[in-house]
């Protein structure tokens, strides 16, 4: 069984992921420009004053994907993460001290671009040290995104982290032995080498690890949101007497919605489907399927649960889907006196409102 594409929480997760990762990216990018700029690195094709107006344009883009990334994620209701844990560190109910560093560092940011417009009356002084303590805003971003963001065991955002992190580890030791190999230039590059080996030793014993949902201080109640319905078990029993049996073979129609929880303690999710069925019979069907989230906004089923309730007294039908290629779907059910029911799902997914569509077709064997 490899993966059924479902909807994600919101369009809205979509961007604040997005804009993060972008954010990131640009911070480095204009972490480099700034050490090039301040050891007047330069080249006849490319000025020293170019260097020094990307940098400050790739700052502002960055300032810009930043607001892009706060706004999204307040206006997102998927997880509790209000207008003040976007500014105030350490008050949110959400992975407090993860999503607190990505408060600080969205503070040095505003901090740098409030400084900037009122450079003139501040002086000189005040704007250059406001200015380094803006650099500090990239190592409690690259700890942000993979305290915080959902992507953290993802591989391709581990080789960004990767990368961003190897690309300023060298932008420090060009321009701490640029003047040669001394004792304070050995000692910068042994700490910018050392604080990259903690950074990855962190990772790859915290958010790498199946777990760091539970541990980064998701609160219970969202992590318990993800294990409420049970996949070996869908449909509760009520008395059915006498039962009233299905047609042999039968063809309907399913329109329904779709639900995705949070990561829980194991970094899984469950993606819960109820569809009212019509047609030649009439009923409903339910899915419980929970996986590893992949990057394409699926997940990778490692359980699954399936349940038919037909209208009137019929007997509930509950089993599993045993095969799976894209949209189409097979799933083998069985009632409490034994009588096995096969049934072959086409399912359509409209990930902008997380409703569901598409056809059954079933029979008795």
């Amino acid at each position: 069984m490899t993966a059924i594409v479902a909807s994600a929480p919101s369009p809205l997760w979509y961007v604040t992921r997005g804009s993060g990762i972008v954010t990131l990216i640009l911070l480095t990018a204009s972490i480099c420009l700034g050490v090039a700029s301040a050891v007047g690195w330069h080249r006849r094709s490319l000025p020293r004053f170019v260097v020094a107006g990307l940098h400050r344009n790739l700052t502002l883009l960055a300032v810009v994907f930043l607001a892009l990334h706060v706004a999204t994620t307040v206006a997102d209701s998927f997880t509790p993460i209000g207008v003040r844990d976007g500014f105030v560190p350490f008050v949110a109910s959400y992975r407090p001290l993860w999503l607190g560093l990505g408060a600080i560092a969205c503070d040095l940011l505003l901090a740098l671009v409030v400084t900037s417009l009122v450079r003139v009356r501040i002086g000189y002084r005040v704007w250059r040290a406001t200015h380094w303590l803006a650099y500090a805003a990239w190592p409690l971003a690259l700890v942000h995104a993979l305290g915080t963001g959902s992507d953290a065991r993802s591989g391709w955002m581990a080789a960004i982290a990767l990368a961003c992190v190897l690309t300023v580890v060298g932008a420090i030791s060009v321009r701490a032995t640029r003047g040669g190999f001394g004792p304070r230039s050995i000692v910068s590059v042994s700490a910018a080498a050392a604080c990259a080996f903690v950074t990855g030793l962190w990772y790859w014993t915290g958010p790498a690890r199946q777990g760091w949902a539970a541990r980064a201080g998701t609160p219970s109640r969202l992590l318990a949101s993800s294990t409420a319905t049970s996949v070996s078990r869908l449909a509760a029993t009520r008395p059915l007497d006498p039962p009233a049996p299905l047609p042999r073979s039968f063809a309907a129609t399913l329109s329904g919605s779709l639900t995705r929880s949070l990561p829980d303690s194991s970094g899984l999710v469950t993606v819960q489907i109820a569809a009212r069925v019509k047609g030649q019979v009439r009923g409903e069907l339910r899915f419980a399927l929970r996986g590893a989230p992949d990057s394409d906004g699926g997940i990778s089923m490692a359980s699954n649960g399936v349940a038919f309730e037909g209208s009137g007294p019929t007997p509930v039908y509950e089993g599993s889907v045993v095969a799976l290629d894209g949209p189409d779907l097979v799933a083998d059910l069985s009632d409490p006196a034994g009588a096995t029911l096969h049934l072959l799902i086409v399912l359509r997914i409209d990930r902008r409102t997380g409703t569901v569509s598409g056809s059954l077709d079933g029979a008795q064997t």
